[in-house]
Formats: C-alpha cells, structure tokens, sequence
C-alpha cells in the first residue's frame, strides 16, 4: 500500500529509537527483519551466505556435505527457518535454544574452523548494512548497526565462537580482511555456488525469466572480488548498471509504503517450500553421523512448543 503519509512511514524507526541497542537488540532487530526490511534483509543475508562460498574452506566442505548441491532447496529453507526461529523466539527461549543447538549440532558434525566460524558470522553483520545503503527504502542507522552487532556476537557466543569483533565496525573490518587473505577459486565453491543461482532462477518473479537472464542479474550484483573468485563471467557495463539500479528504484518505491502492521516471517515467503504442512525446529537441517539422536523439539508457526532434546 502506498502512502504519502512520511509520518506513518517511519513509525517503526521511532519505535526503534526508544529502545537500547545495548539491551534491546533482539527486538530492534525484529522490527529491522520484519517490518522495516523484510524482503531486503532475507535478500542481503542470502547474499552474504552466498559471499562464503569464494572461500575455499567453507566452499570445499559445504560441496563435500552434498546439501548445497544435492538438496539445495532444503538447506536454504532450514538455513533461514532456523535463523528465523532463533530471532523470533529469543536465545532464552525453548524454542530459540532448540535452533541454536540444532545449528551447533551440524556445525561440530565437520571440521570447521573457528576463523571461518568468525568470518561467515562477519557476513551477517557486514552485508546487510552494505546491501541497505545500495539498495534500502533507507540505511540503517547507528542504532540499528550497533543492534545488530550485539545480535550477532550474542549468537556467536551461543555457537561458541570465539574473539567475536566488538563493534559493527571491527565487523567490517575483519570482513574485509578475511576476504582480502582468503577469498580464492574452488571447485567445491563453485559448485555450490552454480546450485544456489540455479535454485534462485526458481524464485518468483525470477522464474518468469529465461535464467541466463537471471543469471546475469545476479553477476551484476557481485562485486570484482567475488567474481573473481569464483570465475564468473563480468557482465556488461550497461547492464551492470542497470541491474543495480532496478534496485535502487525498488528502494525508492518502498519508502513511500505503509509500514508493516505485521511481521513479515521467512516461513510465509514463497520462496520456502520443503516444508507444505509444518515443521519442527529441532528436525530442521542436517544429521550427519555421529548427531546425537532422536531430536524431538519446537514446532514452527506459533505452536506451543514441544520439549527440546537435551544433550
């Protein structure tokens, strides 16, 4: 719905600007997931997913698992399903505890090191606040990138990463640093990520369009660096441009919209498909040997949730 009602549209940040982003991050950055950026913040943390894959340690070892390659479809949905679980529940909560160990359970089933651990957690931080600035109705502001620091070191410290950046800009910093010593080609990175652009060319709209098109969408959009490394061709620089600037006009056309009076939640996206009837947290994801099972946990939706399993 549009409205030329500028107080209207920026009710949510006020409401943000109430509360302390030392304290209050978990429900600042709520209100930033799923009302103020919804279909922007699921775009750029897909995008930041996407960027770990020009490592070659992350992109070798998610190739060798087959998820990201043989049932893509599934990890994108239990990837977002069980981040969303943690943010809508609280990392107090059954709910959000039974993500997070379900999360920590796949991740201490293979050899992943604490600086990839690091890095990838950098990207949730770091992408996002880039993506918004390129291509958001507006930028997050202070508050909201000092919230979703705090956020995401509180998830970290739950995930048992350690040296965790203290501010959102010792993020950045360590982001870029990463990328600059790392990034590199792989096979394995390739592959997958070859997958998730295939999987993307399934997304509507983009399913409406032949997908090289989508495709060369989607080059537009990384920059030189991820190219590189993962040896994607550079498009032209009209279309680059263009691409880019589809999204700034979509930016634009948002910020005259009501705000949300409801979240927008990852499960309700068309885009998540695995699970038609429902699922349960702790079954989402992965169960690799040597995953302590049976796991019985939260169910999605708003049920009330079942007993998590403990381990």
């Amino acid at each position: 719905m549009i409205s030329l009602d500028r107080k209207d549209r920026y009710d949510r940040l006020r409401e943000i600007e109430q509360l302390d982003p030392e304290t209050e991050y978990v429900e600042i950055y709520r209100i930033m997931s799923g009302h103020e950026f919804p279909w922007d913040m699921n775009q750029s943390l897909s995008f930041a997913l996407f960027r770990t894959y020009a490592v070659p340690s992350i992109g070798r070892l998610l190739a060798q698992t087959g998820e990201f390659t043989e049932r893509v479809q599934k990890r994108y949905d239990d990837t977002g399903l069980i981040l969303e679980a943690v943010l809508e529940n609280g990392f107090a909560h059954e709910t959000g505890r039974a993500a997070i160990r379900r999360m920590n359970q796949m991740h201490r089933a293979y050899p992943i090191t604490q600086d990839d651990l690091r890095y990838v957690l950098c990207t949730f931080v770091v992408v996002p606040i880039r993506w918004m600035d390129a291509y958001g109705w507006r930028p997050f502001t202070e508050r909201e990138k000092v919230a979703s620091a705090n956020y995401y070191r509180e998830l970290g410290r739950h995930m048992g990463i350690t040296a965790i950046p203290a501010t959102y800009q010792e993020f950045i910093e360590h982001l870029d640093r990463y990328e600059a010593e790392h990034f590199g080609y792989d096979d394995g990175g390739r592959a997958v990520a070859d997958s998730t652009l295939d999987l993307m060319t399934t997304f509507p709209p983009n399913h409406l369009a032949p997908k090289g098109i989508v495709r060369t969408f989607s080059y537009a959009l990384m920059d030189a660096p991820l190219r590189d490394a993962l040896r994607y061709p550079a498009p032209p620089k009209p279309v680059e441009v263009a691409s880019r600037v589809v999204l700034k006009v979509r930016g634009q056309v948002v910020r005259f919209m009501k705000p949300r009076p409801e979240p927008k939640m990852v499960r309700d996206m068309p885009t998540v498909r695995s699970y038609p009837d429902g699922f349960e947290v702790s079954r989402l994801g992965t169960f690799p040997t040597g995953c302590p099972v049976p796991h019985v946990g939260a169910r999605s939706g708003g049920a009330q949730p079942e007993a998590a399993a403990r381990h």
